[in-house]
């Protein structure tokens, strides 16, 4: 019999990881806290669409079907998507739903061990029959737990679910001193369409955060409210949203997703002449991101309101935040219906409302205030150990990327992957490209550097990223 491989959570990651390990010959147990597949879009704003064009997020042996003509499918076009590809590759018998893992714990050589080894897992290989995962999962119908005892485990839990992003106030100016209401996007995004809309109808909503659930947030409470109850959008930095993905005529893929634009930035282990290069380059770099830049300000009119961005194009492209910006979006702050608030230092809640640092016109007065400030995907990755070293290891410090050879494995951490946490600008396909390497390094195509090595490559990669994404290189 093959190895068993357990993965953890059936979204994108998990299912390619499922099929990957399958064609391998090893055994995958997925196990999902769900009832569904899907992951992040299996609970997701109603009006929330694709955020690449679909031929950008596409299986490479399972095209879109001919009934999507759109290029922003919108969620359920996406869901129908996924649920077809694990259809077709019969992965859902694989598939354990409402089972929740409550803890990862590497049965083996003790830490002491693990510590004064020069090779990955002790050898280089990534089995080795002195350990295995004790993987404690729970049962959420009985509710009962099960101990599976596996030889590798893929993480492949996402970093944007699970554990909301609540930003910290001092004593007496936190949401408890609001007199409203106070959710996070999650509880706003586990609604269904009707009891979201029926949740913000006569409200004064305040939407906290500029990011893409913010936005479609905003756009669905102007919806249901229009300019009576106008919603106010409160945020720190402007974002170079995208209005789509042609920048005057021009498709994005051939500025910023092609091997002629990997010329234009210095990356790890290049040689002299690519250095040069992207010296030599640097000025059509700077002329992509201003013709980029140049439409997106005319197309959504961004000087008229005061929201171009301080930073440039490249730098949001390759901190992976670009979004689409919901269609007609500014139109609705033009009439009023959706209210612009920069909060560029803090801001703290009182009876009323919210009270902006440095604004002296008084509090944002509102009924209900919705925190689009995102998850904190870290913490959820680093509280599925159960020892503490591994938990040290795999969140790494807040200063530096998170330390993962090939965006893929810890070297520290042994016979265990972590899938589709990093961000890009097209998740499925570095998903999937992460997946086929991993299957090729279990099935023992090749062999991972010495750990010194692996961690040596990993700091030139967090180099890299925070010269080319600023403040934004956790991502």
């Amino acid at each position: 019999m093959g190895k068993k491989v357990a993965i953890i959570g059936a979204g994108i990651s998990g299912l390619l990881a499922c099929k990957y390990t399958l064609s391998k010959g090893f055994q995958p147990i997925v196990f999902e806290a769900s009832s569904s597949i899907g992951g992040v879009w299996t609970e997701t704003i109603e009006s929330t669409k694709l955020q690449t064009p679909k031929a950008l997020y596409e299986f490479s042996d399972f095209p879109w079907p001919s009934s999507v003509t759109e290029d922003f499918p919108n969620q359920h076009q996406v869901m129908d998507y996924i649920q077809s590809y694990a259809q077709h590759f019969d992965l859902l018998k694989h598939i354990k739903f409402n089972t929740k893992v409550c803890g990862l714990e590497f049965e083996g050589p003790s830490e002491d061990e693990l510590q004064s080894w020069s090779l990955w897992g002790g050898t280089g290989e990534p089995f080795n029959t002195k350990g295995k995962w004790k993987v404690t999962v729970e049962d959420k119908k009985s509710p009962s737990t099960e101990i599976y005892l596996v030889d590798f485990v893929v993480l492949c839990i996402g970093r944007f679910s699970g554990v909301p992003n609540i930003p910290q106030f001092p004593l007496n100016k936190g949401p408890e001193e609001f007199h409203g209401e106070v959710i996070h996007s999650m509880e706003y995004a586990a609604k269904d369409y009707e009891s979201a809309t029926e949740f913000v109808k006569g409200k004064q909503v305040t939407v906290v955060g500029f990011q893409k659930s913010a936005l479609d947030i905003a756009m669905e409470c102007s919806n249901a409210n229009g300019i009576e109850n106008p919603c106010t959008v409160l945020y720190k930095t402007e974002h170079w949203h995208v209005p789509d993905y042609l920048p005057w005529g021009v498709p994005m893929a051939l500025l910023y997703l092609n091997r002629f634009s990997e010329l234009l930035v210095h990356k790890p282990g290049e040689g002299l002449l690519l250095c040069i290069l992207a010296t030599i380059l640097s000025p059509l770099r700077w002329a992509f991101s201003k013709f980029v830049e140049t439409y997106i300000d005319k197309k959504l009119g961004l000087s008229k309101y005061g929201m171009v961005p301080k930073h440039s194009f490249l730098q949001e492209i390759s901190s992976c935040l670009i979004s689409t910006v919901p269609e007609k979006f500014y139109d609705r702050v033009q009439e009023g219906s959706i209210v612009l608030k920069k909060s560029p230092k803090s801001f703290s809640f009182c009876q009323e409302g919210i009270l902006v640092e440095g604004d002296n016109s008084g509090p944002v007065k509102t009924d209900l205030i919705i925190l689009a400030t995102g998850y904190r995907g870290d913490e959820k990755l680093k509280d599925i150990f159960v020892s503490p070293t591994f938990q040290y290891y795999v969140a790494g410090s807040p200063k530096s990327t998170l330390p993962l050879y090939r965006e893929c494995i810890h070297a520290r951490i042994p016979q265990l992957a972590v899938i589709g946490f990093s961000e890009s600008i097209s998740n499925l396909y570095t998903s999937e490209m992460r997946c086929r390497w991993l299957a090729e390094l279990l099935g023992g195509t090749f062999k991972v550097p010495s750990i010194k090595e692996m961690e040596k490559d990993v700091k030139r990669w967090d180099e890299y990223a925070k010269r080319y994404t600023g403040k934004y290189y956790r991502r």
